[in-house]
């Protein structure tokens, strides 16, 4: 579990890992390593709503804090860490993120979830002149009730083969929303485009 150097794609296994040992040590490089990549696979739709795009790297540096708040170094243990955070991985013919809702005031916050509800099944990505595609949510588990959302959701969404070719050539990619009470969109810069294409290797 020492090594750092991990597969460009696929899931981790627990010769990826560090141990936590070798964390603590390391931790604040990774974490400075995985900012500067965050950077570029951040995309935020108007105000209040952020879509994270993981990574392999991302999906580990979650794994192994998780490992250290818990002290976690038994092997069902962390086995139990890489089962729940591997499908947030790239599969190769998708992207997965992290959609957060985020507002600084808290009543403002609960005002919000309450009149978002369905809101992560509206968001969108749009390849050039291709329809758009809306993710797959919440795989894991239910993250809404009738009176209000979660936060937080993770979503997926699935491209065909001429998107992705399309996508890796740099067209026009727009991501948005459109709910009733939360409407925006978002060209791509070029920076994150290039970024969030090496997520269709399979390598």
């Amino acid at each position: 579990m020492e090594s750092n150097k991990i597969r460009m794609s696929g899931h981790l296994r627990r010769e990826d890992l560090m141990t936590l040992e070798t964390f603590a040590e390391q931790r604040s490089n990774f974490q400075r390593e995985v900012m500067g990549i965050k950077k570029f696979r951040q995309v935020n739709l108007g105000g209040h709503i952020r879509l994270l795009f993981e990574n392999q790297k991302t999906v580990q540096y979650q794994i192994q804090e998780m490992l250290r708040i818990e002290k976690i170094f038994e092997v069902g243990g962390i086995q139990d860490e890489l089962d729940t955070y591997n499908p947030l991985i790239p599969d190769g013919s998708n992207l997965k993120a992290t959609m957060m809702i985020e507002y600084a005031d808290d009543e403002e916050r609960k005002e919000a979830l309450s009149k978002l509800i369905g809101v992560e099944r509206q968001i969108f990505i749009k390849v050039g002149s291709h329809e758009k595609v809306f993710p797959i949510c919440n795989e894991d588990l239910e993250r809404e009730t009738t009176q209000k959302t979660s936060a937080v959701h993770f979503l997926r969404f699935e491209f065909t083969d001429q998107m992705v070719m399309d996508f890796s050539d740099l067209g026009t990619v727009i991501a948005g929303v459109k709910h009733k009470n939360y409407q925006a969109e978002e060209t791509l810069d070029d920076q994150v485009i290039i970024q969030l294409a090496t997520d269709f290797s399979k390598t």
